[in-house]
């Protein structure tokens, strides 16, 4: 294993240290004033809250919102299990949905509602509000975060299971905010158990199945060598999102309207369970395509001698994966769980690398190369000090 040497990739000259200095400096400014700004209108958001609902109802609601958030979001990670995106990725999908969208979602939609409640009434604003504008806002305002990360982190944007975990990040971050609404306005009219029971239990996961479908889009766009493909697709996700929302809605709007619940009933079985389980089918196709990949990525490297065959079919393998990093941590420690991590963490990556290249869906820009031969020897660095 130790005679395995990554050919002599050319370096690329490091820019100089003033101009990697600059840029630094740069980034964490637009950083901080982004997450400043960030914040301040999640800050707004929960103040608007708790001034229409009150100190004591807004406080239950927060509480009620925010302790199942854990579960669902580590429900969500466990399925991007060959490569783990970075946490701070993650989080920035996360806030963006629970502080940004959601007040831009406010904004837009109070002001719609209130100019068409004031031309045509009060209940032609209600269905403008929950048909029209919710669906349309949210989904835009969420999927802003999504096409930033196509955008400015391809490397990091591989196909339709890193939309759809982006995608579920942004949607747990809206919901949760907005269920504070919800649950806050709930507790002052108690009726917090029926809220929690549509919300938490039935429909936990409404917002991130309706942000998928951009992310969907996103993926596939992410993988394809069409250009027509590219351009048409991240949209075509959008009106999904768009109009799997607006038929929820209207199911709630209906159902307010009549005052039938089977309305909201049948919808939930006609159109959201279908939705979610077509959703697990896409994510179990996902994984198989990707450990295909690294399959036929890393064959050669197996071959070559930078790891061993056993070695490669427990990379290959999400069982074999979650059985090395068990062993690792419960015979070696939280060490030993964090390097075994990184090894797989390193061979997906080189593995996905060399994957868009192959397929031209990345360009080269002279550092694939050199990207691919550091991803080597960060594998052959983890399996020395084995």
């Amino acid at each position: 294993m130790d005679q395995f040497t990554a050919p002599p990739y050319p370096r690329v000259a490091d820019a100089p240290a003033f101009a990697r200095g600059k840029r630094r400096v740069l980034g964490w400014a637009v950083a901080l004033l982004a997450s400043s700004l960030a914040a301040l209108s999640g800050l707004l958001t929960l103040w608007l809250i708790g001034y229409e609902t009150g100190l004591v109802p807004f406080l239950a609601g927060l509480v009620i919102a925010v302790l199942p958030v854990p579960v669902y979001l580590t429900l969500v990670l466990w399925l991007d299990r060959y490569e783990s995106e970075p946490a701070w990725l993650l989080a920035t999908s996360f806030f963006w949905g629970a502080l940004v969208a959601v007040f831009f979602a406010i904004v837009v939609n109070s002001l719609g509602v209130l100019v068409v409640q004031s031309a045509f009434g009060e209940t032609a604003g209600d269905f403008y509000g929950m048909v029209i504008s919710a669906p349309l806002v949210e989904e835009t305002a969420k999927a802003l975060a999504l096409f930033a990360l196509f955008l400015w982190k391809r490397d990091e944007f591989d196909g339709v299971l890193d939309g759809i975990v982006y995608a579920a990040m942004v949607g747990l971050g809206f919901a949760m905010t907005e269920n504070v609404k919800y649950y806050a306005e709930a507790v002052s009219q108690q009726n917090a158990v029926g809220v929690f029971v549509v919300r938490g239990l039935f429909s936990p996961f409404a917002h991130p199945l309706f942000t998928s479908m951009t992310g969907i889009g996103l993926g596939l766009a992410a993988h394809s060598r069409s250009r027509a493909a590219r351009f048409l697709l991240p949209p075509l996700g959008l009106a999904g999102a768009v109009a799997l929302h607006a038929a929820w809605n209207a199911s709630a709007f209906l159902t307010g309207a009549t005052e039938n619940g089977m309305i909201m009933l049948a919808s939930y079985f006609v159109v959201m369970v279908p939705a979610f389980v077509a959703l697990l089918f896409v994510v179990l196709f996902a994984l198989r395509r990707e450990g295909r990949i690294l399959r036929e990525q890393l064959r050669a490297d197996c071959d070559g001698g930078l790891f061993t065959h056993d070695e490669y079919l427990r990379l290959c393998s999400l069982r074999a994966r979650a059985g090395a990093s068990l062993g690792a941590l419960t015979g070696r420690g939280l060490g030993a769980w964090r390097e075994r991590r990184r090894l797989h963490r390193a061979a997906s990556e080189l593995a996905f690398q060399r994957h868009r290249l192959a397929r031209g869906v990345a360009a080269r820009d002279g550092r694939d190369r050199e990207r691919e031969a550091a991803y080597v020897r960060q594998i052959q660095e983890i399996l020395r000090g084995k």
